[in-house]
């Protein structure tokens, strides 16, 4: 018999159109992808140089289970420069990619039963981490005339004594949106922890993105090297946690994945500190796609209410055209081919909305928009 628990597991739908992509590009078939999050710039020069140095001189086997001391150092004077608090070594965890920090993250903190409050729509494999280890994900519904914010008075009404803790992602994913300062103060008070996930940190085009280290202690922080640095075949993120979940979650790494690639680490210490200018560039050319993806989706009829400020995401309302979002980026995939992710993947709220990743070229993102015309003109 298969465990329940893998029966139940839902699948990342965004993969899946990714997958049937990959399959007509076997057939000949010339797809453009803007379904994937994942950047389609090179790593930037510095890191591929330390990884090679690191490979040279020897960091071939185990770190500490915590990680590198050097770059749990490098993490927390990175917190210092950017958002003005103070981090100490001892509270970061250095994990093979942000996925694995969740698993750590609700490991530690999750009795079976415990609830988790989360935003609809909200990152897709959210729901599977808090059910895999017998907790329960609660949804919040956030509205696109908000920018898909939560509203602080929607959070108190689900809120309970099995509440273990408040999910917030900002700049979001699938959104592009960010949580204003004032509402990450007003969700800072609800809960005994709040769960930040700052993986898209950096990748800001107007506004400012702010730690909820800035607000409360009382606080997990997810981030990694994958989006900002275009680090993804890395696999390098890590958690920062109160002190006392330290010590729990250094025995959950150790028994389940020992520590993070010990080439990876190094190369982490210089993108964090050698690669301003690379990043620069890459966030302006982000801005660039960003402006003009959202100004050709307007202009084929899709709703964008509130304009996204960062990640490299576009949530566009596309109700007009069909209530199942899955069907539709299918057959967009097959008749326009171009991918892009069905909204229902991120949640009920997200049923009728469409994710448009800008992680791809202008010239590929313009292409795309002229393909999405032809197949609306032909619906």
């Amino acid at each position: 018999m298969i465990a329940q628990r893998a029966e139940e597991i839902t699948p990342f739908i965004v993969m899946e159109v990714l997958e049937r992509a990959n399959a007509m590009e076997k057939e000949g078939i010339d797809v453009i992808h803007l379904e994937v999050g994942e950047p389609d710039f090179d790593t930037p020069q510095p890191v591929k140089e330390a990884a090679v140095k690191a490979l040279e001189e020897g960091y071939t086997h185990y770190s500490h289970s915590l990680g590198i001391l050097e770059l749990r150092e490098a993490i927390c004077r990175h917190y210092l420069k950017t958002y003005n608090v103070i981090v100490s070594p001892d509270q970061v965890v250095v994990t093979s990619g942000t996925s694995p920090a969740m698993f750590l993250l609700f490991s530690a903190l999750l009795e079976e039963d415990d609830e988790v409050i989360l935003s609809d729509p909200h990152y897709a494999c959210y729901p599977n981490f808090i059910k895999f280890v017998k907790g329960n994900p609660v949804t919040v519904t956030v509205y696109e005339e908000d920018g898909f914010q939560y509203r602080p008075e929607s959070i108190c009404e689900k809120i309970t004594d099995r509440t273990k803790a408040i999910i917030i992602n900002s700049p979001s994913n699938p959104t592009g949106n960010l949580l204003s300062a004032e509402r990450m103060k007003e969700i800072a008070k609800f809960s005994p922890y709040i769960i930040s996930d700052e993986i898209y940190h950096g990748l800001i085009y107007e506004g400012k993105d702010h730690s909820i280290l800035e607000f409360t202690d009382h606080a997990f922080v997810l981030n990694g090297f994958s989006k900002l640095y275009a680090m993804t075949g890395f696999r390098l993120g890590y958690l920062i946690a109160p002190k006392e979940f330290i010590r729990p979650i250094q025995k959950i790494q150790q028994n389940f994945f020992i520590s993070a690639n010990s080439m990876a680490q190094i190369a982490g210490i210089a993108a964090l500190e050698k690669t301003e200018d690379e990043v620069a560039d890459m966030v302006e050319m982000y801005d660039a796609r960003r402006r003009y993806l959202i100004k050709r989706l307007k202009e084929l009829g899709f709703g964008i209410t509130v304009e996204p400020t960062g990640a490299f995401y576009v949530f566009a309302n596309a109700k007009h055209l069909s209530n199942d979002s899955y069907k539709l980026a299918f057959d967009i995939l097959e008749k326009a081919h171009v991918g892009v992710t069905p909204g229902i993947d991120f949640g009920k709220n997200g049923e009728g909305y469409l994710r448009f990743s800008y992680a791809n070229s202008i010239e590929n993102i313009a292409e795309a928009m002229n393909r999405l015309e032809n197949y609306l003109n032909n619906l």
